[in-house]
């Protein structure tokens, strides 16, 4: 569907959209809404609304290939919800639509947050060398402020489980690299193998985001982090995969191009980006490497999810050509991690 400006809008009926909020959340909405798909998103479709007056924020599942368990509005609406109190910068959360009968699938509405993803060496550049460490300096800090709150004193004493938290991760991203093979990808079956045959002894349970980078924070022009989005396989469990992760797209992001902003002049080493974790919440990361081999391997296989989805016109957007192009590097960089690990 497309919005009065003639923009498309695939997976969002802006009218049946509004007469829904119009019924359940009254006042919200004062006019017919337009919209736009936010680019940069290589998951969830998330959409920008407004009437005129107000503007918000609209995520749902991907429009085909929606792998179990991932996907999970409620849960990202869950999560979002309980931290709204907490030091972590999150959007206020409005209204959640389990009802696949409005929009074809569950759906949530949230504030719009002002601030930029940055995903560039350009978009980022403006800061200057101080204000882009500090900026990374930032969204390490929010990551440790995050691994700090106690989910009981937030709703979220059930949110997942923590006992064997990793092991089940090795489980269930090998379970989705069955549901996207459609090539052969070398070396990933004997990655998946490694990775599950020396677990690490994990650091204390917290709040997982489970896919915390630069590009998924919102960063003010001043350099403030106004709100860390992406919540879709948050739950709990060993926070050291959050930082892994992080890491690997340190050094390797799948967005920016060939200047990513993580490569600006001024962004920290990942060396330093695991000291200043390390000093503010006091974990031992002696283990780092297997979280990082893991971090490469749960990124491959999203990577190969999105290229299944792409090679049968499922994907929405811009950007999706060279994303199988990511895997076998990850692939090979795991390796790498699990021998000096």
């Amino acid at each position: 569907m497309s919005d009065e400006n003639g923009e498309e809008l695939p997976g969002l009926d802006l009218d049946r959209l509004r007469a829904y909020l119009d019924r359940e959340v009254p006042g919200l909405v004062s006019g017919p809404l337009t919209g736009r798909v936010i680019t940069g998103g290589k998951s969830n479709l998330t959409y920008v609304v407004t009437d005129g007056t107000g503007t918000w924020v609209v995520r749902r599942p991907p429009l085909g290939h929606v792998l179990a368990t991932a996907h999970d509005m409620s849960r990202e609406y869950r999560v979002m919800t309980a931290l709204r109190e907490t030091d972590v910068p999150v959007p206020r959360t409005h209204h959640l639509c389990e009802d696949t009968e409005v929009l074809g699938a569950p759906f949530y509405v949230m504030e719009h947050v002002g601030g930029t993803a940055f995903r560039t060496q350009e978009e980022i550049a403006p800061l200057g060398l101080d204000g882009i460490h500090a900026v990374a300096e930032r969204l390490v800090t929010t990551l440790g402020r995050l691994h700090a709150v106690d989910p009981a004193t937030v709703g979220l004493a059930d949110f997942g489980r923590p006992d064997g938290f990793l092991e089940r991760q090795v489980r269930r991203w090998s379970k989705q690299l069955e549901a996207s093979r459609s090539r052969d990808i070398p070396g990933i079956d004997e990655l998946r193998d490694r990775l599950a045959q020396t677990i690490p002894e994990p650091s204390a349970p917290a709040i997982v985001h489970g896919d915390y980078r630069l590009d998924n924070v919102l960063v003010t022009d001043d350099g403030e982090l106004t709100a860390v989005l992406d919540w879709e396989m948050a739950t709990l469990g060993d926070p050291l995969v959050d930082l892994g992760l992080m890491l690997v797209y340190r050094e390797r992001p799948v967005t920016g191009g060939d200047h990513p902003a993580t490569s600006a002049e001024g962004f920290p080493s990942s060396a330093e980006i695991v000291r200043m974790y390390a000093a503010s919440t006091g974990r031992d990361v002696s283990r780092l490497g297997w979280y990082v081999a893991f971090g490469c391997f749960k990124l491959a296989v999203i990577a190969e999810g999105i290229h299944f989805r792409h090679t049968r016109g499922l994907t929405v957007g811009a950007g999706f050509d060279g994303i199988g192009d990511v895997v076998a590097p990850l692939v090979e960089r795991a390796h790498t991690m699990l021998k000096e690990d």
